[in-house]
């Protein structure tokens, strides 16, 4: 029995010792991340000047919505479409700001609830020859949505003056 109780001692030793070493680890390996994201939040907030991202808030019309009301340059929009009656048909018109008061069409979808009633698109705003789009001006300001064939109110959404962390170098000048 003597030889059954020293082994059961020393293999509780061993597990003891083991357990301490795997929750000291832990405890580093914690405060290790804790410090690196720490550094990383630093570095962010270093190299966007304090600049938070813009907030999802999903502005809607009937079955159509949008993720933000505010996007960044450089940033995706995305369009949502959900539940939308078999009656519903017409075109999705997507207008950029000329100025305060006019707009241009930037694109446009087509949608029929009664062949599709879900669906879901998205979009980069860039600039294009084509559209005449020559530098970030033309894509700044408020935007319209309107929904050509059915009675739903407009979506507006702005796109602001700040570029999405590494998209300046897509936004050169062209024109």
């Amino acid at each position: 029995m003597d030889e059954t109780r020293i082994f059961f001692i020393v293999v509780g030793a061993v597990a003891v010792v083991v357990l301490g070493y795997y929750t000291l680890q832990a405890d580093q390996t914690e405060t290790i991340m804790g410090e690196k994201i720490t550094e990383i939040e630093k570095l962010i907030e270093e190299t966007t000047g304090g600049f938070s991202p813009t907030v999802s808030d999903s502005p809607a019309s009937g079955p159509f919505r949008i993720d933000k009301s505010q996007y960044l340059i450089g940033e995706n929009i995305f369009f949502i479409v959900d539940n939308l009656a078999s009656a519903d048909k017409g075109r999705v018109i997507f207008l950029r700001p000329m100025n305060d008061t006019n707009y241009s069409v930037y694109s446009m979808i087509l949608f029929d609830g009664s062949k599709k009633n879900s669906f879901n698109q998205y979009f980069k705003p860039a600039l294009s020859h084509g559209k005449k789009i020559c530098t970030t001006d033309d894509l700044v300001g408020m935007w319209q949505i309107i929904f050509e064939g059915t009675d739903y109110q407009s979506i507006s959404f702005r796109i602001i003056d700040s570029f999405l962390f590494g998209e300046e170098k897509y936004y050169e000048d062209i024109c």
